[in-house]
């Protein structure tokens, strides 16, 4: 008994050793060593001693409060401190930080114009060691957790049934002329006509420009869009499922028209190069894609789906359930050189939105 006794012990004490050089590593200014574990066990050990996990993310933390609240109930002894901010703005700050040797947040999220700035920042990870699937891996350091697929919204009252929109041409109807349409003036919707083969960008450039003659209510980004049409301001608009959902849920009379095809922005999960709490955000990366993660993660519409259209989850998953009830098709990005493709397709489309806001 005293061999296998002493030979704990010392267990005990290089552990704490280990905890106590990584805090001095911190405390001289430097980024803590990266984890040493190889499995879920032994990374929950090495986060709980450090204790909390910082996470940024352009949602608001009602939507991501179920499964912050699922994480710290598997996990006890790691807080989780969450702050909504934008995609963008996560990128510069990041920049600066690293740049600085000061990094103030471990988690991060990546879509769209983002995904390839943030390469380059992201921490080196094996997410396999960490059970995460080998689908939701993506550029080796990404963790596929939501899409976040984008779509022309209406408001009910507003727009009679045998008037809704439901191809893209009909959109350029003169009826929807003088600031009846509210459009992103970002261009992240037309995102699918450099998706998907049969729409190209050429052809989405000069849609672009005739969409610009409509003169349509150009909006700073897509929640203000949606947020016109649920007023009855403009009574059709570039929006996101989620939030049509989300405000459908609560009486809202907004709906999808069936206007497609359309992209299912993907939005990855990555723990930030110099993270205070590697161990955690590695942890809370992990179960965010995990089962149990997505199960609290799909009731505010914030799960992954399909990279293409395929409607096998309807009935479970309402992002799914309404896009295919709407008879909108879908494409979402499958590798980097589509993430290339879109950095000069963008500022094209702006270009041929006269928006230029770059």
């Amino acid at each position: 008994m005293r061999p296998h006794t002493g030979h704990r012990t010392r267990a005990v004490s290089l552990g704490a050793v280990g905890v106590t050089v990584a805090l001095l590593v911190a405390a001289c200014g430097g980024p803590p060593p990266a984890p040493e574990a190889k499995d879920l066990d032994a990374l929950y050990q090495e986060a709980r001693a450090e204790g909390q996990v910082i996470w940024f993310a352009p949602k608001p933390e009602a939507q991501m409060r179920p499964a912050i609240d699922a994480f710290k109930k598997k996990y006890p002894g790691i807080d989780v401190k969450y702050t909504n901010k934008k995609a963008p703005n996560l990128v510069t700050q990041l920049n600066v930080e690293q740049a600085a040797g000061r990094v103030s947040f471990d988690v991060s999220n990546a879509g769209g114009l983002t995904v390839l700035p943030s390469l380059d920042m992201a921490a080196k990870v094996d997410w396999a060691d960490y059970e995460v699937p080998s689908d939701q891996i993506f550029a080796d350091d990404f963790v596929y957790v939501w899409a976040v697929p984008k779509v022309w919204a209406y408001n009910t009252k507003a727009v009679p049934a045998d008037k809704v929109p439901g191809t893209w041409d009909d959109l350029l109807d003169p009826r929807w002329k003088a600031g009846k349409l509210a459009v992103e003036s970002r261009g992240s919707f037309m995102t699918v006509w450099a998706q998907d083969p049969s729409l190209g960008t050429g052809a989405g450039l000069d849609y672009a420009s005739r969409l610009a003659a409509q003169r349509p209510h150009y909006t700073e980004n897509t929640t203000q869009a949606h947020t016109n049409v649920v007023s009855g301001q403009t009574p059709v608009g570039t929006d996101l499922i989620n939030l049509v959902l989300e405000d459908q849920g609560k009486g809202a009379p907004v709906a999808v028209a069936p206007v497609g095809p359309t992209n299912a922005n993907k939005s990855y999960l990555f723990v930030a190069e110099g993270a205070p709490h590697p161990a955690a955000g590695r942890l809370l990366t992990a179960f965010l894609g995990s089962e149990e993660g997505q199960s609290a993660l799909v009731n505010t519409f914030n799960s992954v789906i399909p990279t293409d259209t395929d409607c096998t989850d309807a009935a479970t998953n309402q992002v799914i359930g309404a896009l295919c009830d709407a008879g909108v098709e879908w494409f979402s990005e499958t590798d980097i050189k589509q993430y290339e493709q879109f950095s000069d397709f963008f500022p094209k489309v702006e270009k041929s939105l006269g928006t230029n806001v770059n």
